[in-house]
């Protein structure tokens, strides 16, 4: 998502950038319970490349479908915030600073704006990590992954609301330490970012 980002805000208004960002606006607009089924036409049984369900002991073939049918709408929004930024962070002062100091573009944009139009990108990554795990419990449904999502539908149906509660809470402590990374990470991007 950050590479297509990029790629679009570095060719703004040309063919590349509308192309990247309509496939990026059809990714978004599609959840991922309609793309695991595509997937799994597609891949699974059309061309037979990939198997279609369950979840074999030590292939990680099994894995690429669900994981691709989570990650797809996610590296769309990601794409978006990184093209945006990435355009109002090449039109700033510190960019124009280091080319016209002699710098190569390749170098301006790789070394000083890549980095700072990561803030919006590194701020989505607490709200997408919810979005993958509360995502994970229909795709699990799909593609018959015996996973904590799983369990939780199970239990919900049989009404076992200790194991709903300790899912709730497993679910809970996740998004809290992904966050508190999202923070961290997000004052050393940012250097005027500062923790009392």
């Amino acid at each position: 998502g950050v590479t297509i980002g990029s790629i679009a805000a570095l060719r703004q208004n040309s063919g590349v950038d509308y192309a990247t960002m309509g496939l990026a606006m059809t990714g978004i607009a599609v959840p991922n319970f309609v793309v695991a089924p595509i997937l799994t036409l597609v891949f699974g049984l059309y061309l037979s490349w990939l198997p279609v369900g369950g979840w074999g002991d030590g292939d990680l073939q099994h894995a690429i479908l669900p994981i691709t049918a989570l990650a797809l709408p996610q590296i769309a929004v990601i794409a978006r915030l990184t093209r945006g930024s990435m355009i109002e962070v090449l039109r700033s002062n510190f960019v124009r600073t280091a080319r016209a100091k002699g710098l190569p573009e390749r170098i301006a944009v790789s070394r000083h704006a890549v980095k700072a139009a990561m803030l919006p990108v590194v701020s989505y990554l607490g709200p997408w990590t919810a979005n993958i795990i509360t995502g994970s419990v229909i795709i699990e449904q799909i593609f018959g992954i015996p996973g904590t999502g799983r369990y939780f539908v199970t239990a919900a149906l049989n009404r076992d609301y200790t194991l709903v509660l300790g899912v709730v809470i497993f679910y809970g402590a996740i998004i809290i330490v992904l966050n508190l990374l999202v923070d961290l990470i997000y004052g050393w991007l940012d250097p005027k970012v500062r923790y009392d």
